[in-house]
């Protein structure tokens, strides 16, 4: 077997479909394992693999925060996104195997670059360093998601065989712990960047040093370790390797703006518009979900500026329940905007700004209220005054509906701060507490043992 036959067996590795078993992977993966990373030349096609599974979480992942929430109904066919709209998930659901399978190729590329590359010879030590400092980074990135998906989940750290036919659901607490190891890990060893690069591409591709602290200014926020957050959001922001582009349309409507940390891309052959879980196909050629009136109320008051800009309308659409809006963000192949934005530096300043909040940090050029005040500035909306405490929260928590709709934040911070309850009773009938987990997939729970009467509770 040729190099170029190996490359793309672990390429198709990675690009498997979602009832792919992930925590068994078959036994010829394993044996074309062997094969694929045995000598330097080797390494640069695994890497590229590894960036290709992290991909293949994107879109699934944008699903999970924003159609759990409060920003999408149904207007399609597919039971899916019915499920997800009406708020009657359960287990059987595409899009919630999507995301597991999708995560655990992530963590068993990383998995198998750590296991396989420190054995390879011939390999300079830079080289050894940053590529495991990104499977460090990629499976502390996957794992994240998956405990704050699906709350205590199967910690995979190995590709052996036999081992991962049966591994438990391990506690949440345990799943962040690694997660923050290998974050920390990968940070000694990624590039290190010190200014802006003219490469506004590379610099949103591959991973660096700031690209790990903004990961862990999310981590911390998400624990609730505000002066973390505060610290590793402003390392990020001060660093100048990224800038705010001036006019927000071009977060909806471009690729790899300057202010994008992490980007996944994609070409025309492996376009992102077609498929049951592409988001331009679901939002745009489908229409299987629109933005809900809600949403598109708030987007359209006066306090969010140009941010409307996310949505758009057409009367031609307007018929039975459908309002006329629709998604821009993510466009086809053929467009300027059909990538995924994983992070970018208007989430800093919103990290900052609600670190800064929970410290009583509200006023000032150090404030909670400045860090709003650059985004809304920038989005031509009118400035937050100085307030209570409470009344900064509940402008941050607004202003992070306005300048991250459709990026999969919304479920996820509804949860962590304790809000789900609230807004989702009050947008939906059928909500219920069990929502602010997803399920266990059905097919994980009947190929695992282990997973057998374990899965979360109310489903």
């Amino acid at each position: 077997m040729n190099r170029f036959s190996r490359y793309c067996i672990l390429l198709v590795l990675v690009s498997m479909a979602s009832c792919r078993e992930v925590l068994e992977p078959k036994s010829v993966d394993l044996l074309e394992d062997n094969l694929v990373l045995n000598e330097p030349a080797d390494v640069q096609p695994v890497r590229i693999g590894l960036y290709s599974a992290l991909r293949a979480t994107a879109a699934p992942t944008v699903i999970a925060g924003d159609f759990t929430a409060d920003y999408i109904q149904h207007n399609g066919t597919f039971t899916d996104y019915r499920e997800l709209a009406t708020k009657q998930i359960t287990p059987a659901n595409g899009a919630v195997s999507a995301l597991w399978g999708s995560l655990y190729r992530t963590i068993y590329v990383a998995n198998f670059i750590i296991e396989r590359l420190p054995q390879v010879t011939g390999v300079t030590e830079a080289t050894r360093k940053s590529v495991l400092a990104e499977a460090r980074f990629m499976r502390g990135y996957a794992n994240f998601i998956a405990t704050n998906t699906y709350g205590d989940v199967p910690q995979v750290t190995t590709i052996d065989q036999i081992a991962n036919r049966t591994v438990p659901r391990t506690p949440k607490a345990t799943i962040l712990a690694s997660v923050l190891a290998d974050y920390q890990a990968a940070l000694t060893d990624l590039p290190n960047i010190t200014t802006a690069s003219t490469n506004v591409t590379n610099n949103a591709t591959y991973l660096n040093k700031i690209t790990c602290r903004a990961a862990l200014a999310r981590y911390y926020l998400y624990q609730k370790n505000w002066a973390q957050a505060e610290s590793f959001a402003s390392q990020v922001i001060s660093s100048g390797v990224y800038t705010l582009v001036p006019n927000y349309q071009d977060v909806v409507v471009k690729d790899f703006i300057p202010e994008s940390i992490l980007e996944v891309g994609y070409n025309l052959t492996d376009d992102p518009g077609t498929g049951n879980f592409a988001l331009n196909n679901l939002f745009v050629s489908r229409r299987e979900v629109i933005p809900s009136n809600q949403l598109v109320a708030s987007l359209v008051n006066t306090e969010s500026g140009e941010r409307v800009q996310t949505i758009t309308f057409n009367a031609q659409n307007q018929r039975g329940n459908d309002n006329g809006w629709t998604v821009r963000k993510y466009g086809t192949g053929t467009e300027d905007n059909n990538n995924i934005v994983l992070m970018r530096l208007a989430e800093m300043y919103l990290i900052r700004a609600e670190a800064r909040a929970q410290q009583g940090k509200l006023a000032g050029a150090d404030g909670a209220v400045a860090d709003l005040n650059v985004l809304r500035t920038r989005a031509k909306a009118p400035a937050v005054a100085v307030a209570n405490q409470a009344d900064v929260l509940s402008a941050v928590e607004r202003e992070r509906v306005y300048e991250l709709a459709f990026e999969g934040h919304r479920w996820y911070d509804l949860v962590r701060t304790g809000r789900a309850q609230a807004v989702m009773s009050a947008f939906s009938p059928n909500w219920n507490v069990r929502y602010e987990l997803w399920p266990i997939p059905q097919s994980e729970i009947q190929q695992n043992t282990a997973l057998q009467g374990k899965q979360n509770p109310g489903y």
